[in-house]
């Protein structure tokens, strides 16, 4: 049994954590705050499990290596399998056969079954349903994983690693940007709204021309609206156009989504490669796991195994990028 260091405690490091764990081996994390928030990236993400959809604008290895996301989450917190349903208003019918062509695994529905998936959701004449995916509760999935290992004995310190510790494992995002200098961070824009009028069973993604736009039930009537993914490195407030676009969108499934309340908006800056695929990589001792850009739930489980058998044995994965020298 070796003793690991896992810098940062977002769902990359969380889900490294555990694997190392899985692995037989010890564990501490250094991570400045108490407890998951706003201060992670992961804290404001929409929690969609569903690698088949993602296929329409991300490469192969995403569907591929996300089909395992579901299986892995639920060992660890609570997972709502009710599918993926993507819309379209009558004039961007052209679009969703577009988001058909590039996917799979989806089966074709019509005005009345879409009514009878989502009886809240009205006007829509056609929709593709990928029946086999699923979401979680980000915030409620980090805090589960906290306090799983925990429970497993590992420490978690806050403060900064110090320097000289063997065997360490860096996922701390834009945060390593020294080390990575292709890293860069994606803004991206959501909000959190209560409509107690509405009842929707699973994600509804509503194709648009510019941006995917889709909304994710967390209970009790509050609904998560995201996201935008724009090349713009500011983080510090919503724009007047995506905050239209975002609650256009709700109100387009459903009008009553206009009499909603608005409970938090958030932003947060995505690490992204120019490729947009996350990354797996060495600098001497220390792994680097970064670059999940918009995939972070869905990806987290693959990208960690992947970093602790680069760890245990040297041996490169499909995430494996160039040592850096």
């Amino acid at each position: 049994m070796s003793l690991f260091t896992v810098i940062g405690a977002g769902v990359a490091g969380l889900a490294v954590a555990i694997e190392l764990i899985n692995s037989g081996q010890k564990v501490q994390i250094f991570e400045p705050h108490e407890s998951p928030g706003p201060h992670n990236c992961s804290w404001w993400a929409g929690g969609m499990l569903a690698p088949l959809c993602e296929r329409e604008n991300a490469e192969a290895l995403v569907q591929e290596k996300g089909t395992e996301a579901i299986a892995w989450w639920s060992q660890h917190t609570e997972v709502t399998r009710a599918g993926t349903l993507v819309v379209a208003r009558p004039r961007d019918l052209p679009d969703l056969q577009r988001f058909a062509q590039r996917t799979e695994g989806f089966r074709q529905v019509n005005e009345s079954e879409i009514t009878r998936l989502e009886p809240d959701l009205h006007g829509f004449s056609a929709g593709l349903f990928y029946a086999e995916e699923g979401h979680l509760e980000p915030r409620q999935a980090l805090h589960d994983l906290w306090q799983k290992l925990q429970a497993l004995g590992v420490e978690f310190h806050q403060r900064s690693a110090p320097k000289g510790l063997c065997q360490v494992i860096d996922c701390t995002g834009l945060s390593a940007r020294a080390m990575l200098p292709d890293l860069r961070g994606v803004k991206g824009e959501m909000l959190h709204i209560r409509c107690t009028d509405i009842h929707l069973k699973r994600p509804v993604r509503l194709l648009h021309p510019r941006i995917p736009l889709y909304v994710v039930p967390r209970g009790d009537g509050v609904y998560m609206i995201g996201a935008t993914t724009i090349e713009n490195e500011s983080q510090n407030h919503i724009s007047v156009r995506s905050m239209l676009e975002l609650l256009s969108a709700a109100f387009t499934l459903n009008p009553a989504f206009g009499e909603a309340e608005i409970l938090e908006i958030g932003t947060e800056l995505r690490p992204a490669f120019p490729d947009n695929l996350p990354r797996v990589c060495r600098f001497g001792e220390v792994i680097y796991v970064n670059g999940l850009y918009r995939h972070g739930y869905l990806l987290a489980p693959s990208l960690a195994r992947s970093a602790v058998e680069l760890a245990l044995t040297n041996r490169p994965s499909e995430f494996n990028h160039a040592n850096i020298n």
